[in-house]
C-alpha cells in the first residue's frame, strides 16, 4: 500500500480592493452577470465572465428551471458559449460572484463539481491553465491558479 497527498495552493484576499485592476473589472463583470440570474426556486444567484486571450468577455448566469435537473450554473453559462463563439480561443480568467437573496453570502463560493469538470475539460482541451477567483456577495476573494486546484483528480478524455 502507498498513501499519496494532495495540496492545493490558493490564494485569498480580503477583499475585491487588494485584487489588480483588470480583474476587479472581471469581477464587477461577473456581478453585472449575477443580476440577470433567474433563480426564483433556489434565491440563489451567481454570475461569471471569462476573460478569452483575445480579450473578449463572455458573461453567464444561473439559469433555473421548475424541472430542477435542466437549470444551468453560471459558469458553464459562460464556458460553454465562449467554447461555442470563439472555438480555438484560450479562456485565461474567470471570475464567479455568488449570492443568496435570503441572507448576504460573505464567504468565497467555488464552483460546484459540474462546473469544475466543465472548466476542466476546456483546461484540458487548451493545454493551459484558466486562473479563477471567486466570492460571494462581499469578502474574501479566493484565487486558484488554475482548476487543477479545486479538483486534482480530474476525469478527461486522456482515461477514455
Amino acid at each position: 500500500m502507498k498513501e499519496i497527498k494532495i495540496e492545493s495552493l490558493l490564494t485569498v484576499y480580503d477583499s475585491l480592493d487588494e485584487l489588480p485592476k483588470d480583474v476587479i473589472s472581471l469581477m464587477e463583470k461577473a456581478m453585472e452577470a449575477r443580476d440577470k440570474s433567474y433563480s426564483p426556486y433556489s434565491n440563489f444567484s451567481v454570475g461569471a465572465a471569462i476573460l478569452l486571450e483575445n480579450n473578449e468577455i463572455i458573461t453567464g448566469s444561473n439559469q433555473e428551471n421548475a424541472s430542477y435537473p435542466s437549470g444551468l450554473c453560471a459558469e458553464r453559462t459562460a464556458i460553454f458559449y465562449a467554447g461555442a463563439q470563439y472555438p480555438g480561443v484560450a479562456m485565461v480568467r474567470m471570475a464567479i460572484i455568488a449570492g443568496s437573496k435570503n441572507k448576504v453570502t460573505d464567504a468565497p463560493i467555488p464552483p460546484c463539481g459540474a462546473c469544475r469538470q466543465s472548466i476542466a475539460e476546456y483546461e484540458v482541451k487548451q493545454n493551459q491553465p484558466i486562473e479563477l477567483y471567486f466570492m460571494g456577495e462581499k469578502g474574501k476573494v479566493v484565487k486558484s491558479h488554475s482548476l487543477a486546484n479545486l479538483l486534482p483528480l480530474v476525469f478527461d478524455k486522456s482515461v477514455l
